[in-house]
């Protein structure tokens, strides 16, 4: 047995409230074959209770003007994992380092997943060395090398981050610092 079609549109509609208000990690799970109670998990997360807070609050209105009211709320004075409860779907609305330690979907890890695409969210960009890439590739590459703290970072073109006697720091370059 899936999820009916009212759970998925439902469940859809809190998904993108959620991604409206920048939630996170939002996926939807369809939990009708394990559970007989609910028929999808919405899953989104936030940085701080404060987004957690305003991603419940647009949930709620959201799913409010297409007539479906929740029938409990749990977790709303902490803000740290709310749980909404319509029934048919229930949105947990987690806090980035809950969801990280519950880890529900490695819970729920058997059941399927019902795709959700924030519709407000920018095309991806191609993949580097993809077609249509007209970028240099060894750009790119020393681009990756100084994020990443390595390679020509100081600009010599010599392929290190050490500098030559053209180089040297003063005490000015040292943001402050002294060592007199």
């Amino acid at each position: 047995m899936t999820a009916s079609a009212e759970a998925r549109e439902t469940a859809l509609l809190a998904a993108q409230a959620a991604a409206d208000k920048l939630a996170t990690d939002v996926s939807i799970v369809d939990v009708s074959d394990r559970l007989a109670i609910t028929d999808a998990f919405v899953l989104a997360s936030a940085p701080n209770e404060r987004q957690v807070q305003s991603i419940v609050d647009a949930v709620e209105e959201r799913l409010r003007e297409h007539g479906v009211k929740p029938v409990r709320r749990e977790g709303v004075a902490e803000s740290r994992w709310v749980l909404l409860d319509f029934v048919d779907v229930v949105v947990h609305v987690q806090h980035a380092e809950e969801r990280a330690y519950y880890s529900l979907e490695r819970l729920w890890k058997d059941c399927p997943v019902i795709p959700f695409v924030d519709a407000t969210a920018p095309p991806s960009a191609p993949a580097a060395g993809a077609a249509g890439d007209t970028d240099d590739d060894a750009a790119d590459t020393d681009d990756a090398a100084a994020a990443a703290g390595t390679g020509d970072a100081d600009g010599t073109g010599d392929g290190t981050d050490e500098l030559d006697d053209t180089h040297e720091l003063d005490d000015t370059d040292t943001a402050g610092q002294s060592d007199r």
